[in-house]
């Protein structure tokens, strides 16, 4: 056996697509929503319409509160098309058992408090309409939208212990680049 050369190669293996659910929103003049999942259309709510204010009802429900991941096209009315990656949330792990009370005299360890993100946008203008952005200390991308414009939320919790407190914004067409302070 020859020890020098690696045992595994992966210039052999064929190479997997990702193939997420493609989800297509339209927006009408009066905001109301319509939505197909590959070409199928997503049924209204019983109440009446998708509006711009129940999108994120409209993705839960569409992401089947968020397990699955899917890639989501918005169809503005005025011909702008925003698009996106609707990530899965990392499954929570299953809910303990709950726990008989401590004998009067000993402790019990703290519980855990729910995390509340501490998010702030960050922007800037100059970008090429619906170029790719990157967003560094590198946590995430972003569409610029059909003027140039971009938006990021950036959640502070995330940041890397030491970082800087500042996010790079740099559009990979374009080659802008806008750096904002985050506190």
């Amino acid at each position: 056996m020859n020890l020098s050369r690696p045992h595994h190669s992966r210039e052999h293996e064929p190479e997997t697509p990702v193939d997420l659910p493609n989800v297509v929103v339209t927006v009408a003049t009066d905001g109301t929503l319509t939505a197909a999942v590959d070409g199928i259309a997503h049924p209204q709510p019983a109440a009446g319409a998708w509006t711009r204010a129940t999108f994120g009802p409209l993705m839960d429900e569409i992401t089947k509160d968020r397990t699955i991941s899917v890639r989501v096209e918005v169809r503005e009315c005025d011909g702008g098309v925003f698009t996106d990656i609707i990530h899965a949330r990392k499954p929570t792990p299953p809910a303990r058992a709950a726990q008989p009370e401590p004998a009067p005299g000993t402790r019990r360890g703290r519980r855990a408090t729910p995390r509340t993100q501490r998010l702030m946008e960050v922007g800037g203008e100059g970008f090429v309409p619906g170029e790719d952005v990157a967003v560094a200390v590198i946590v995430s991308h972003t569409d610029a939208a059909h003027t140039g414009t971009v938006r990021a939320l950036v959640d502070l919790d995330d940041l890397p212990t030491g970082a800087t407190g500042e996010a790079i914004l740099f559009g990979r067409i374009s080659g802008t680049t806008a750096i904002r302070r985050l506190q």
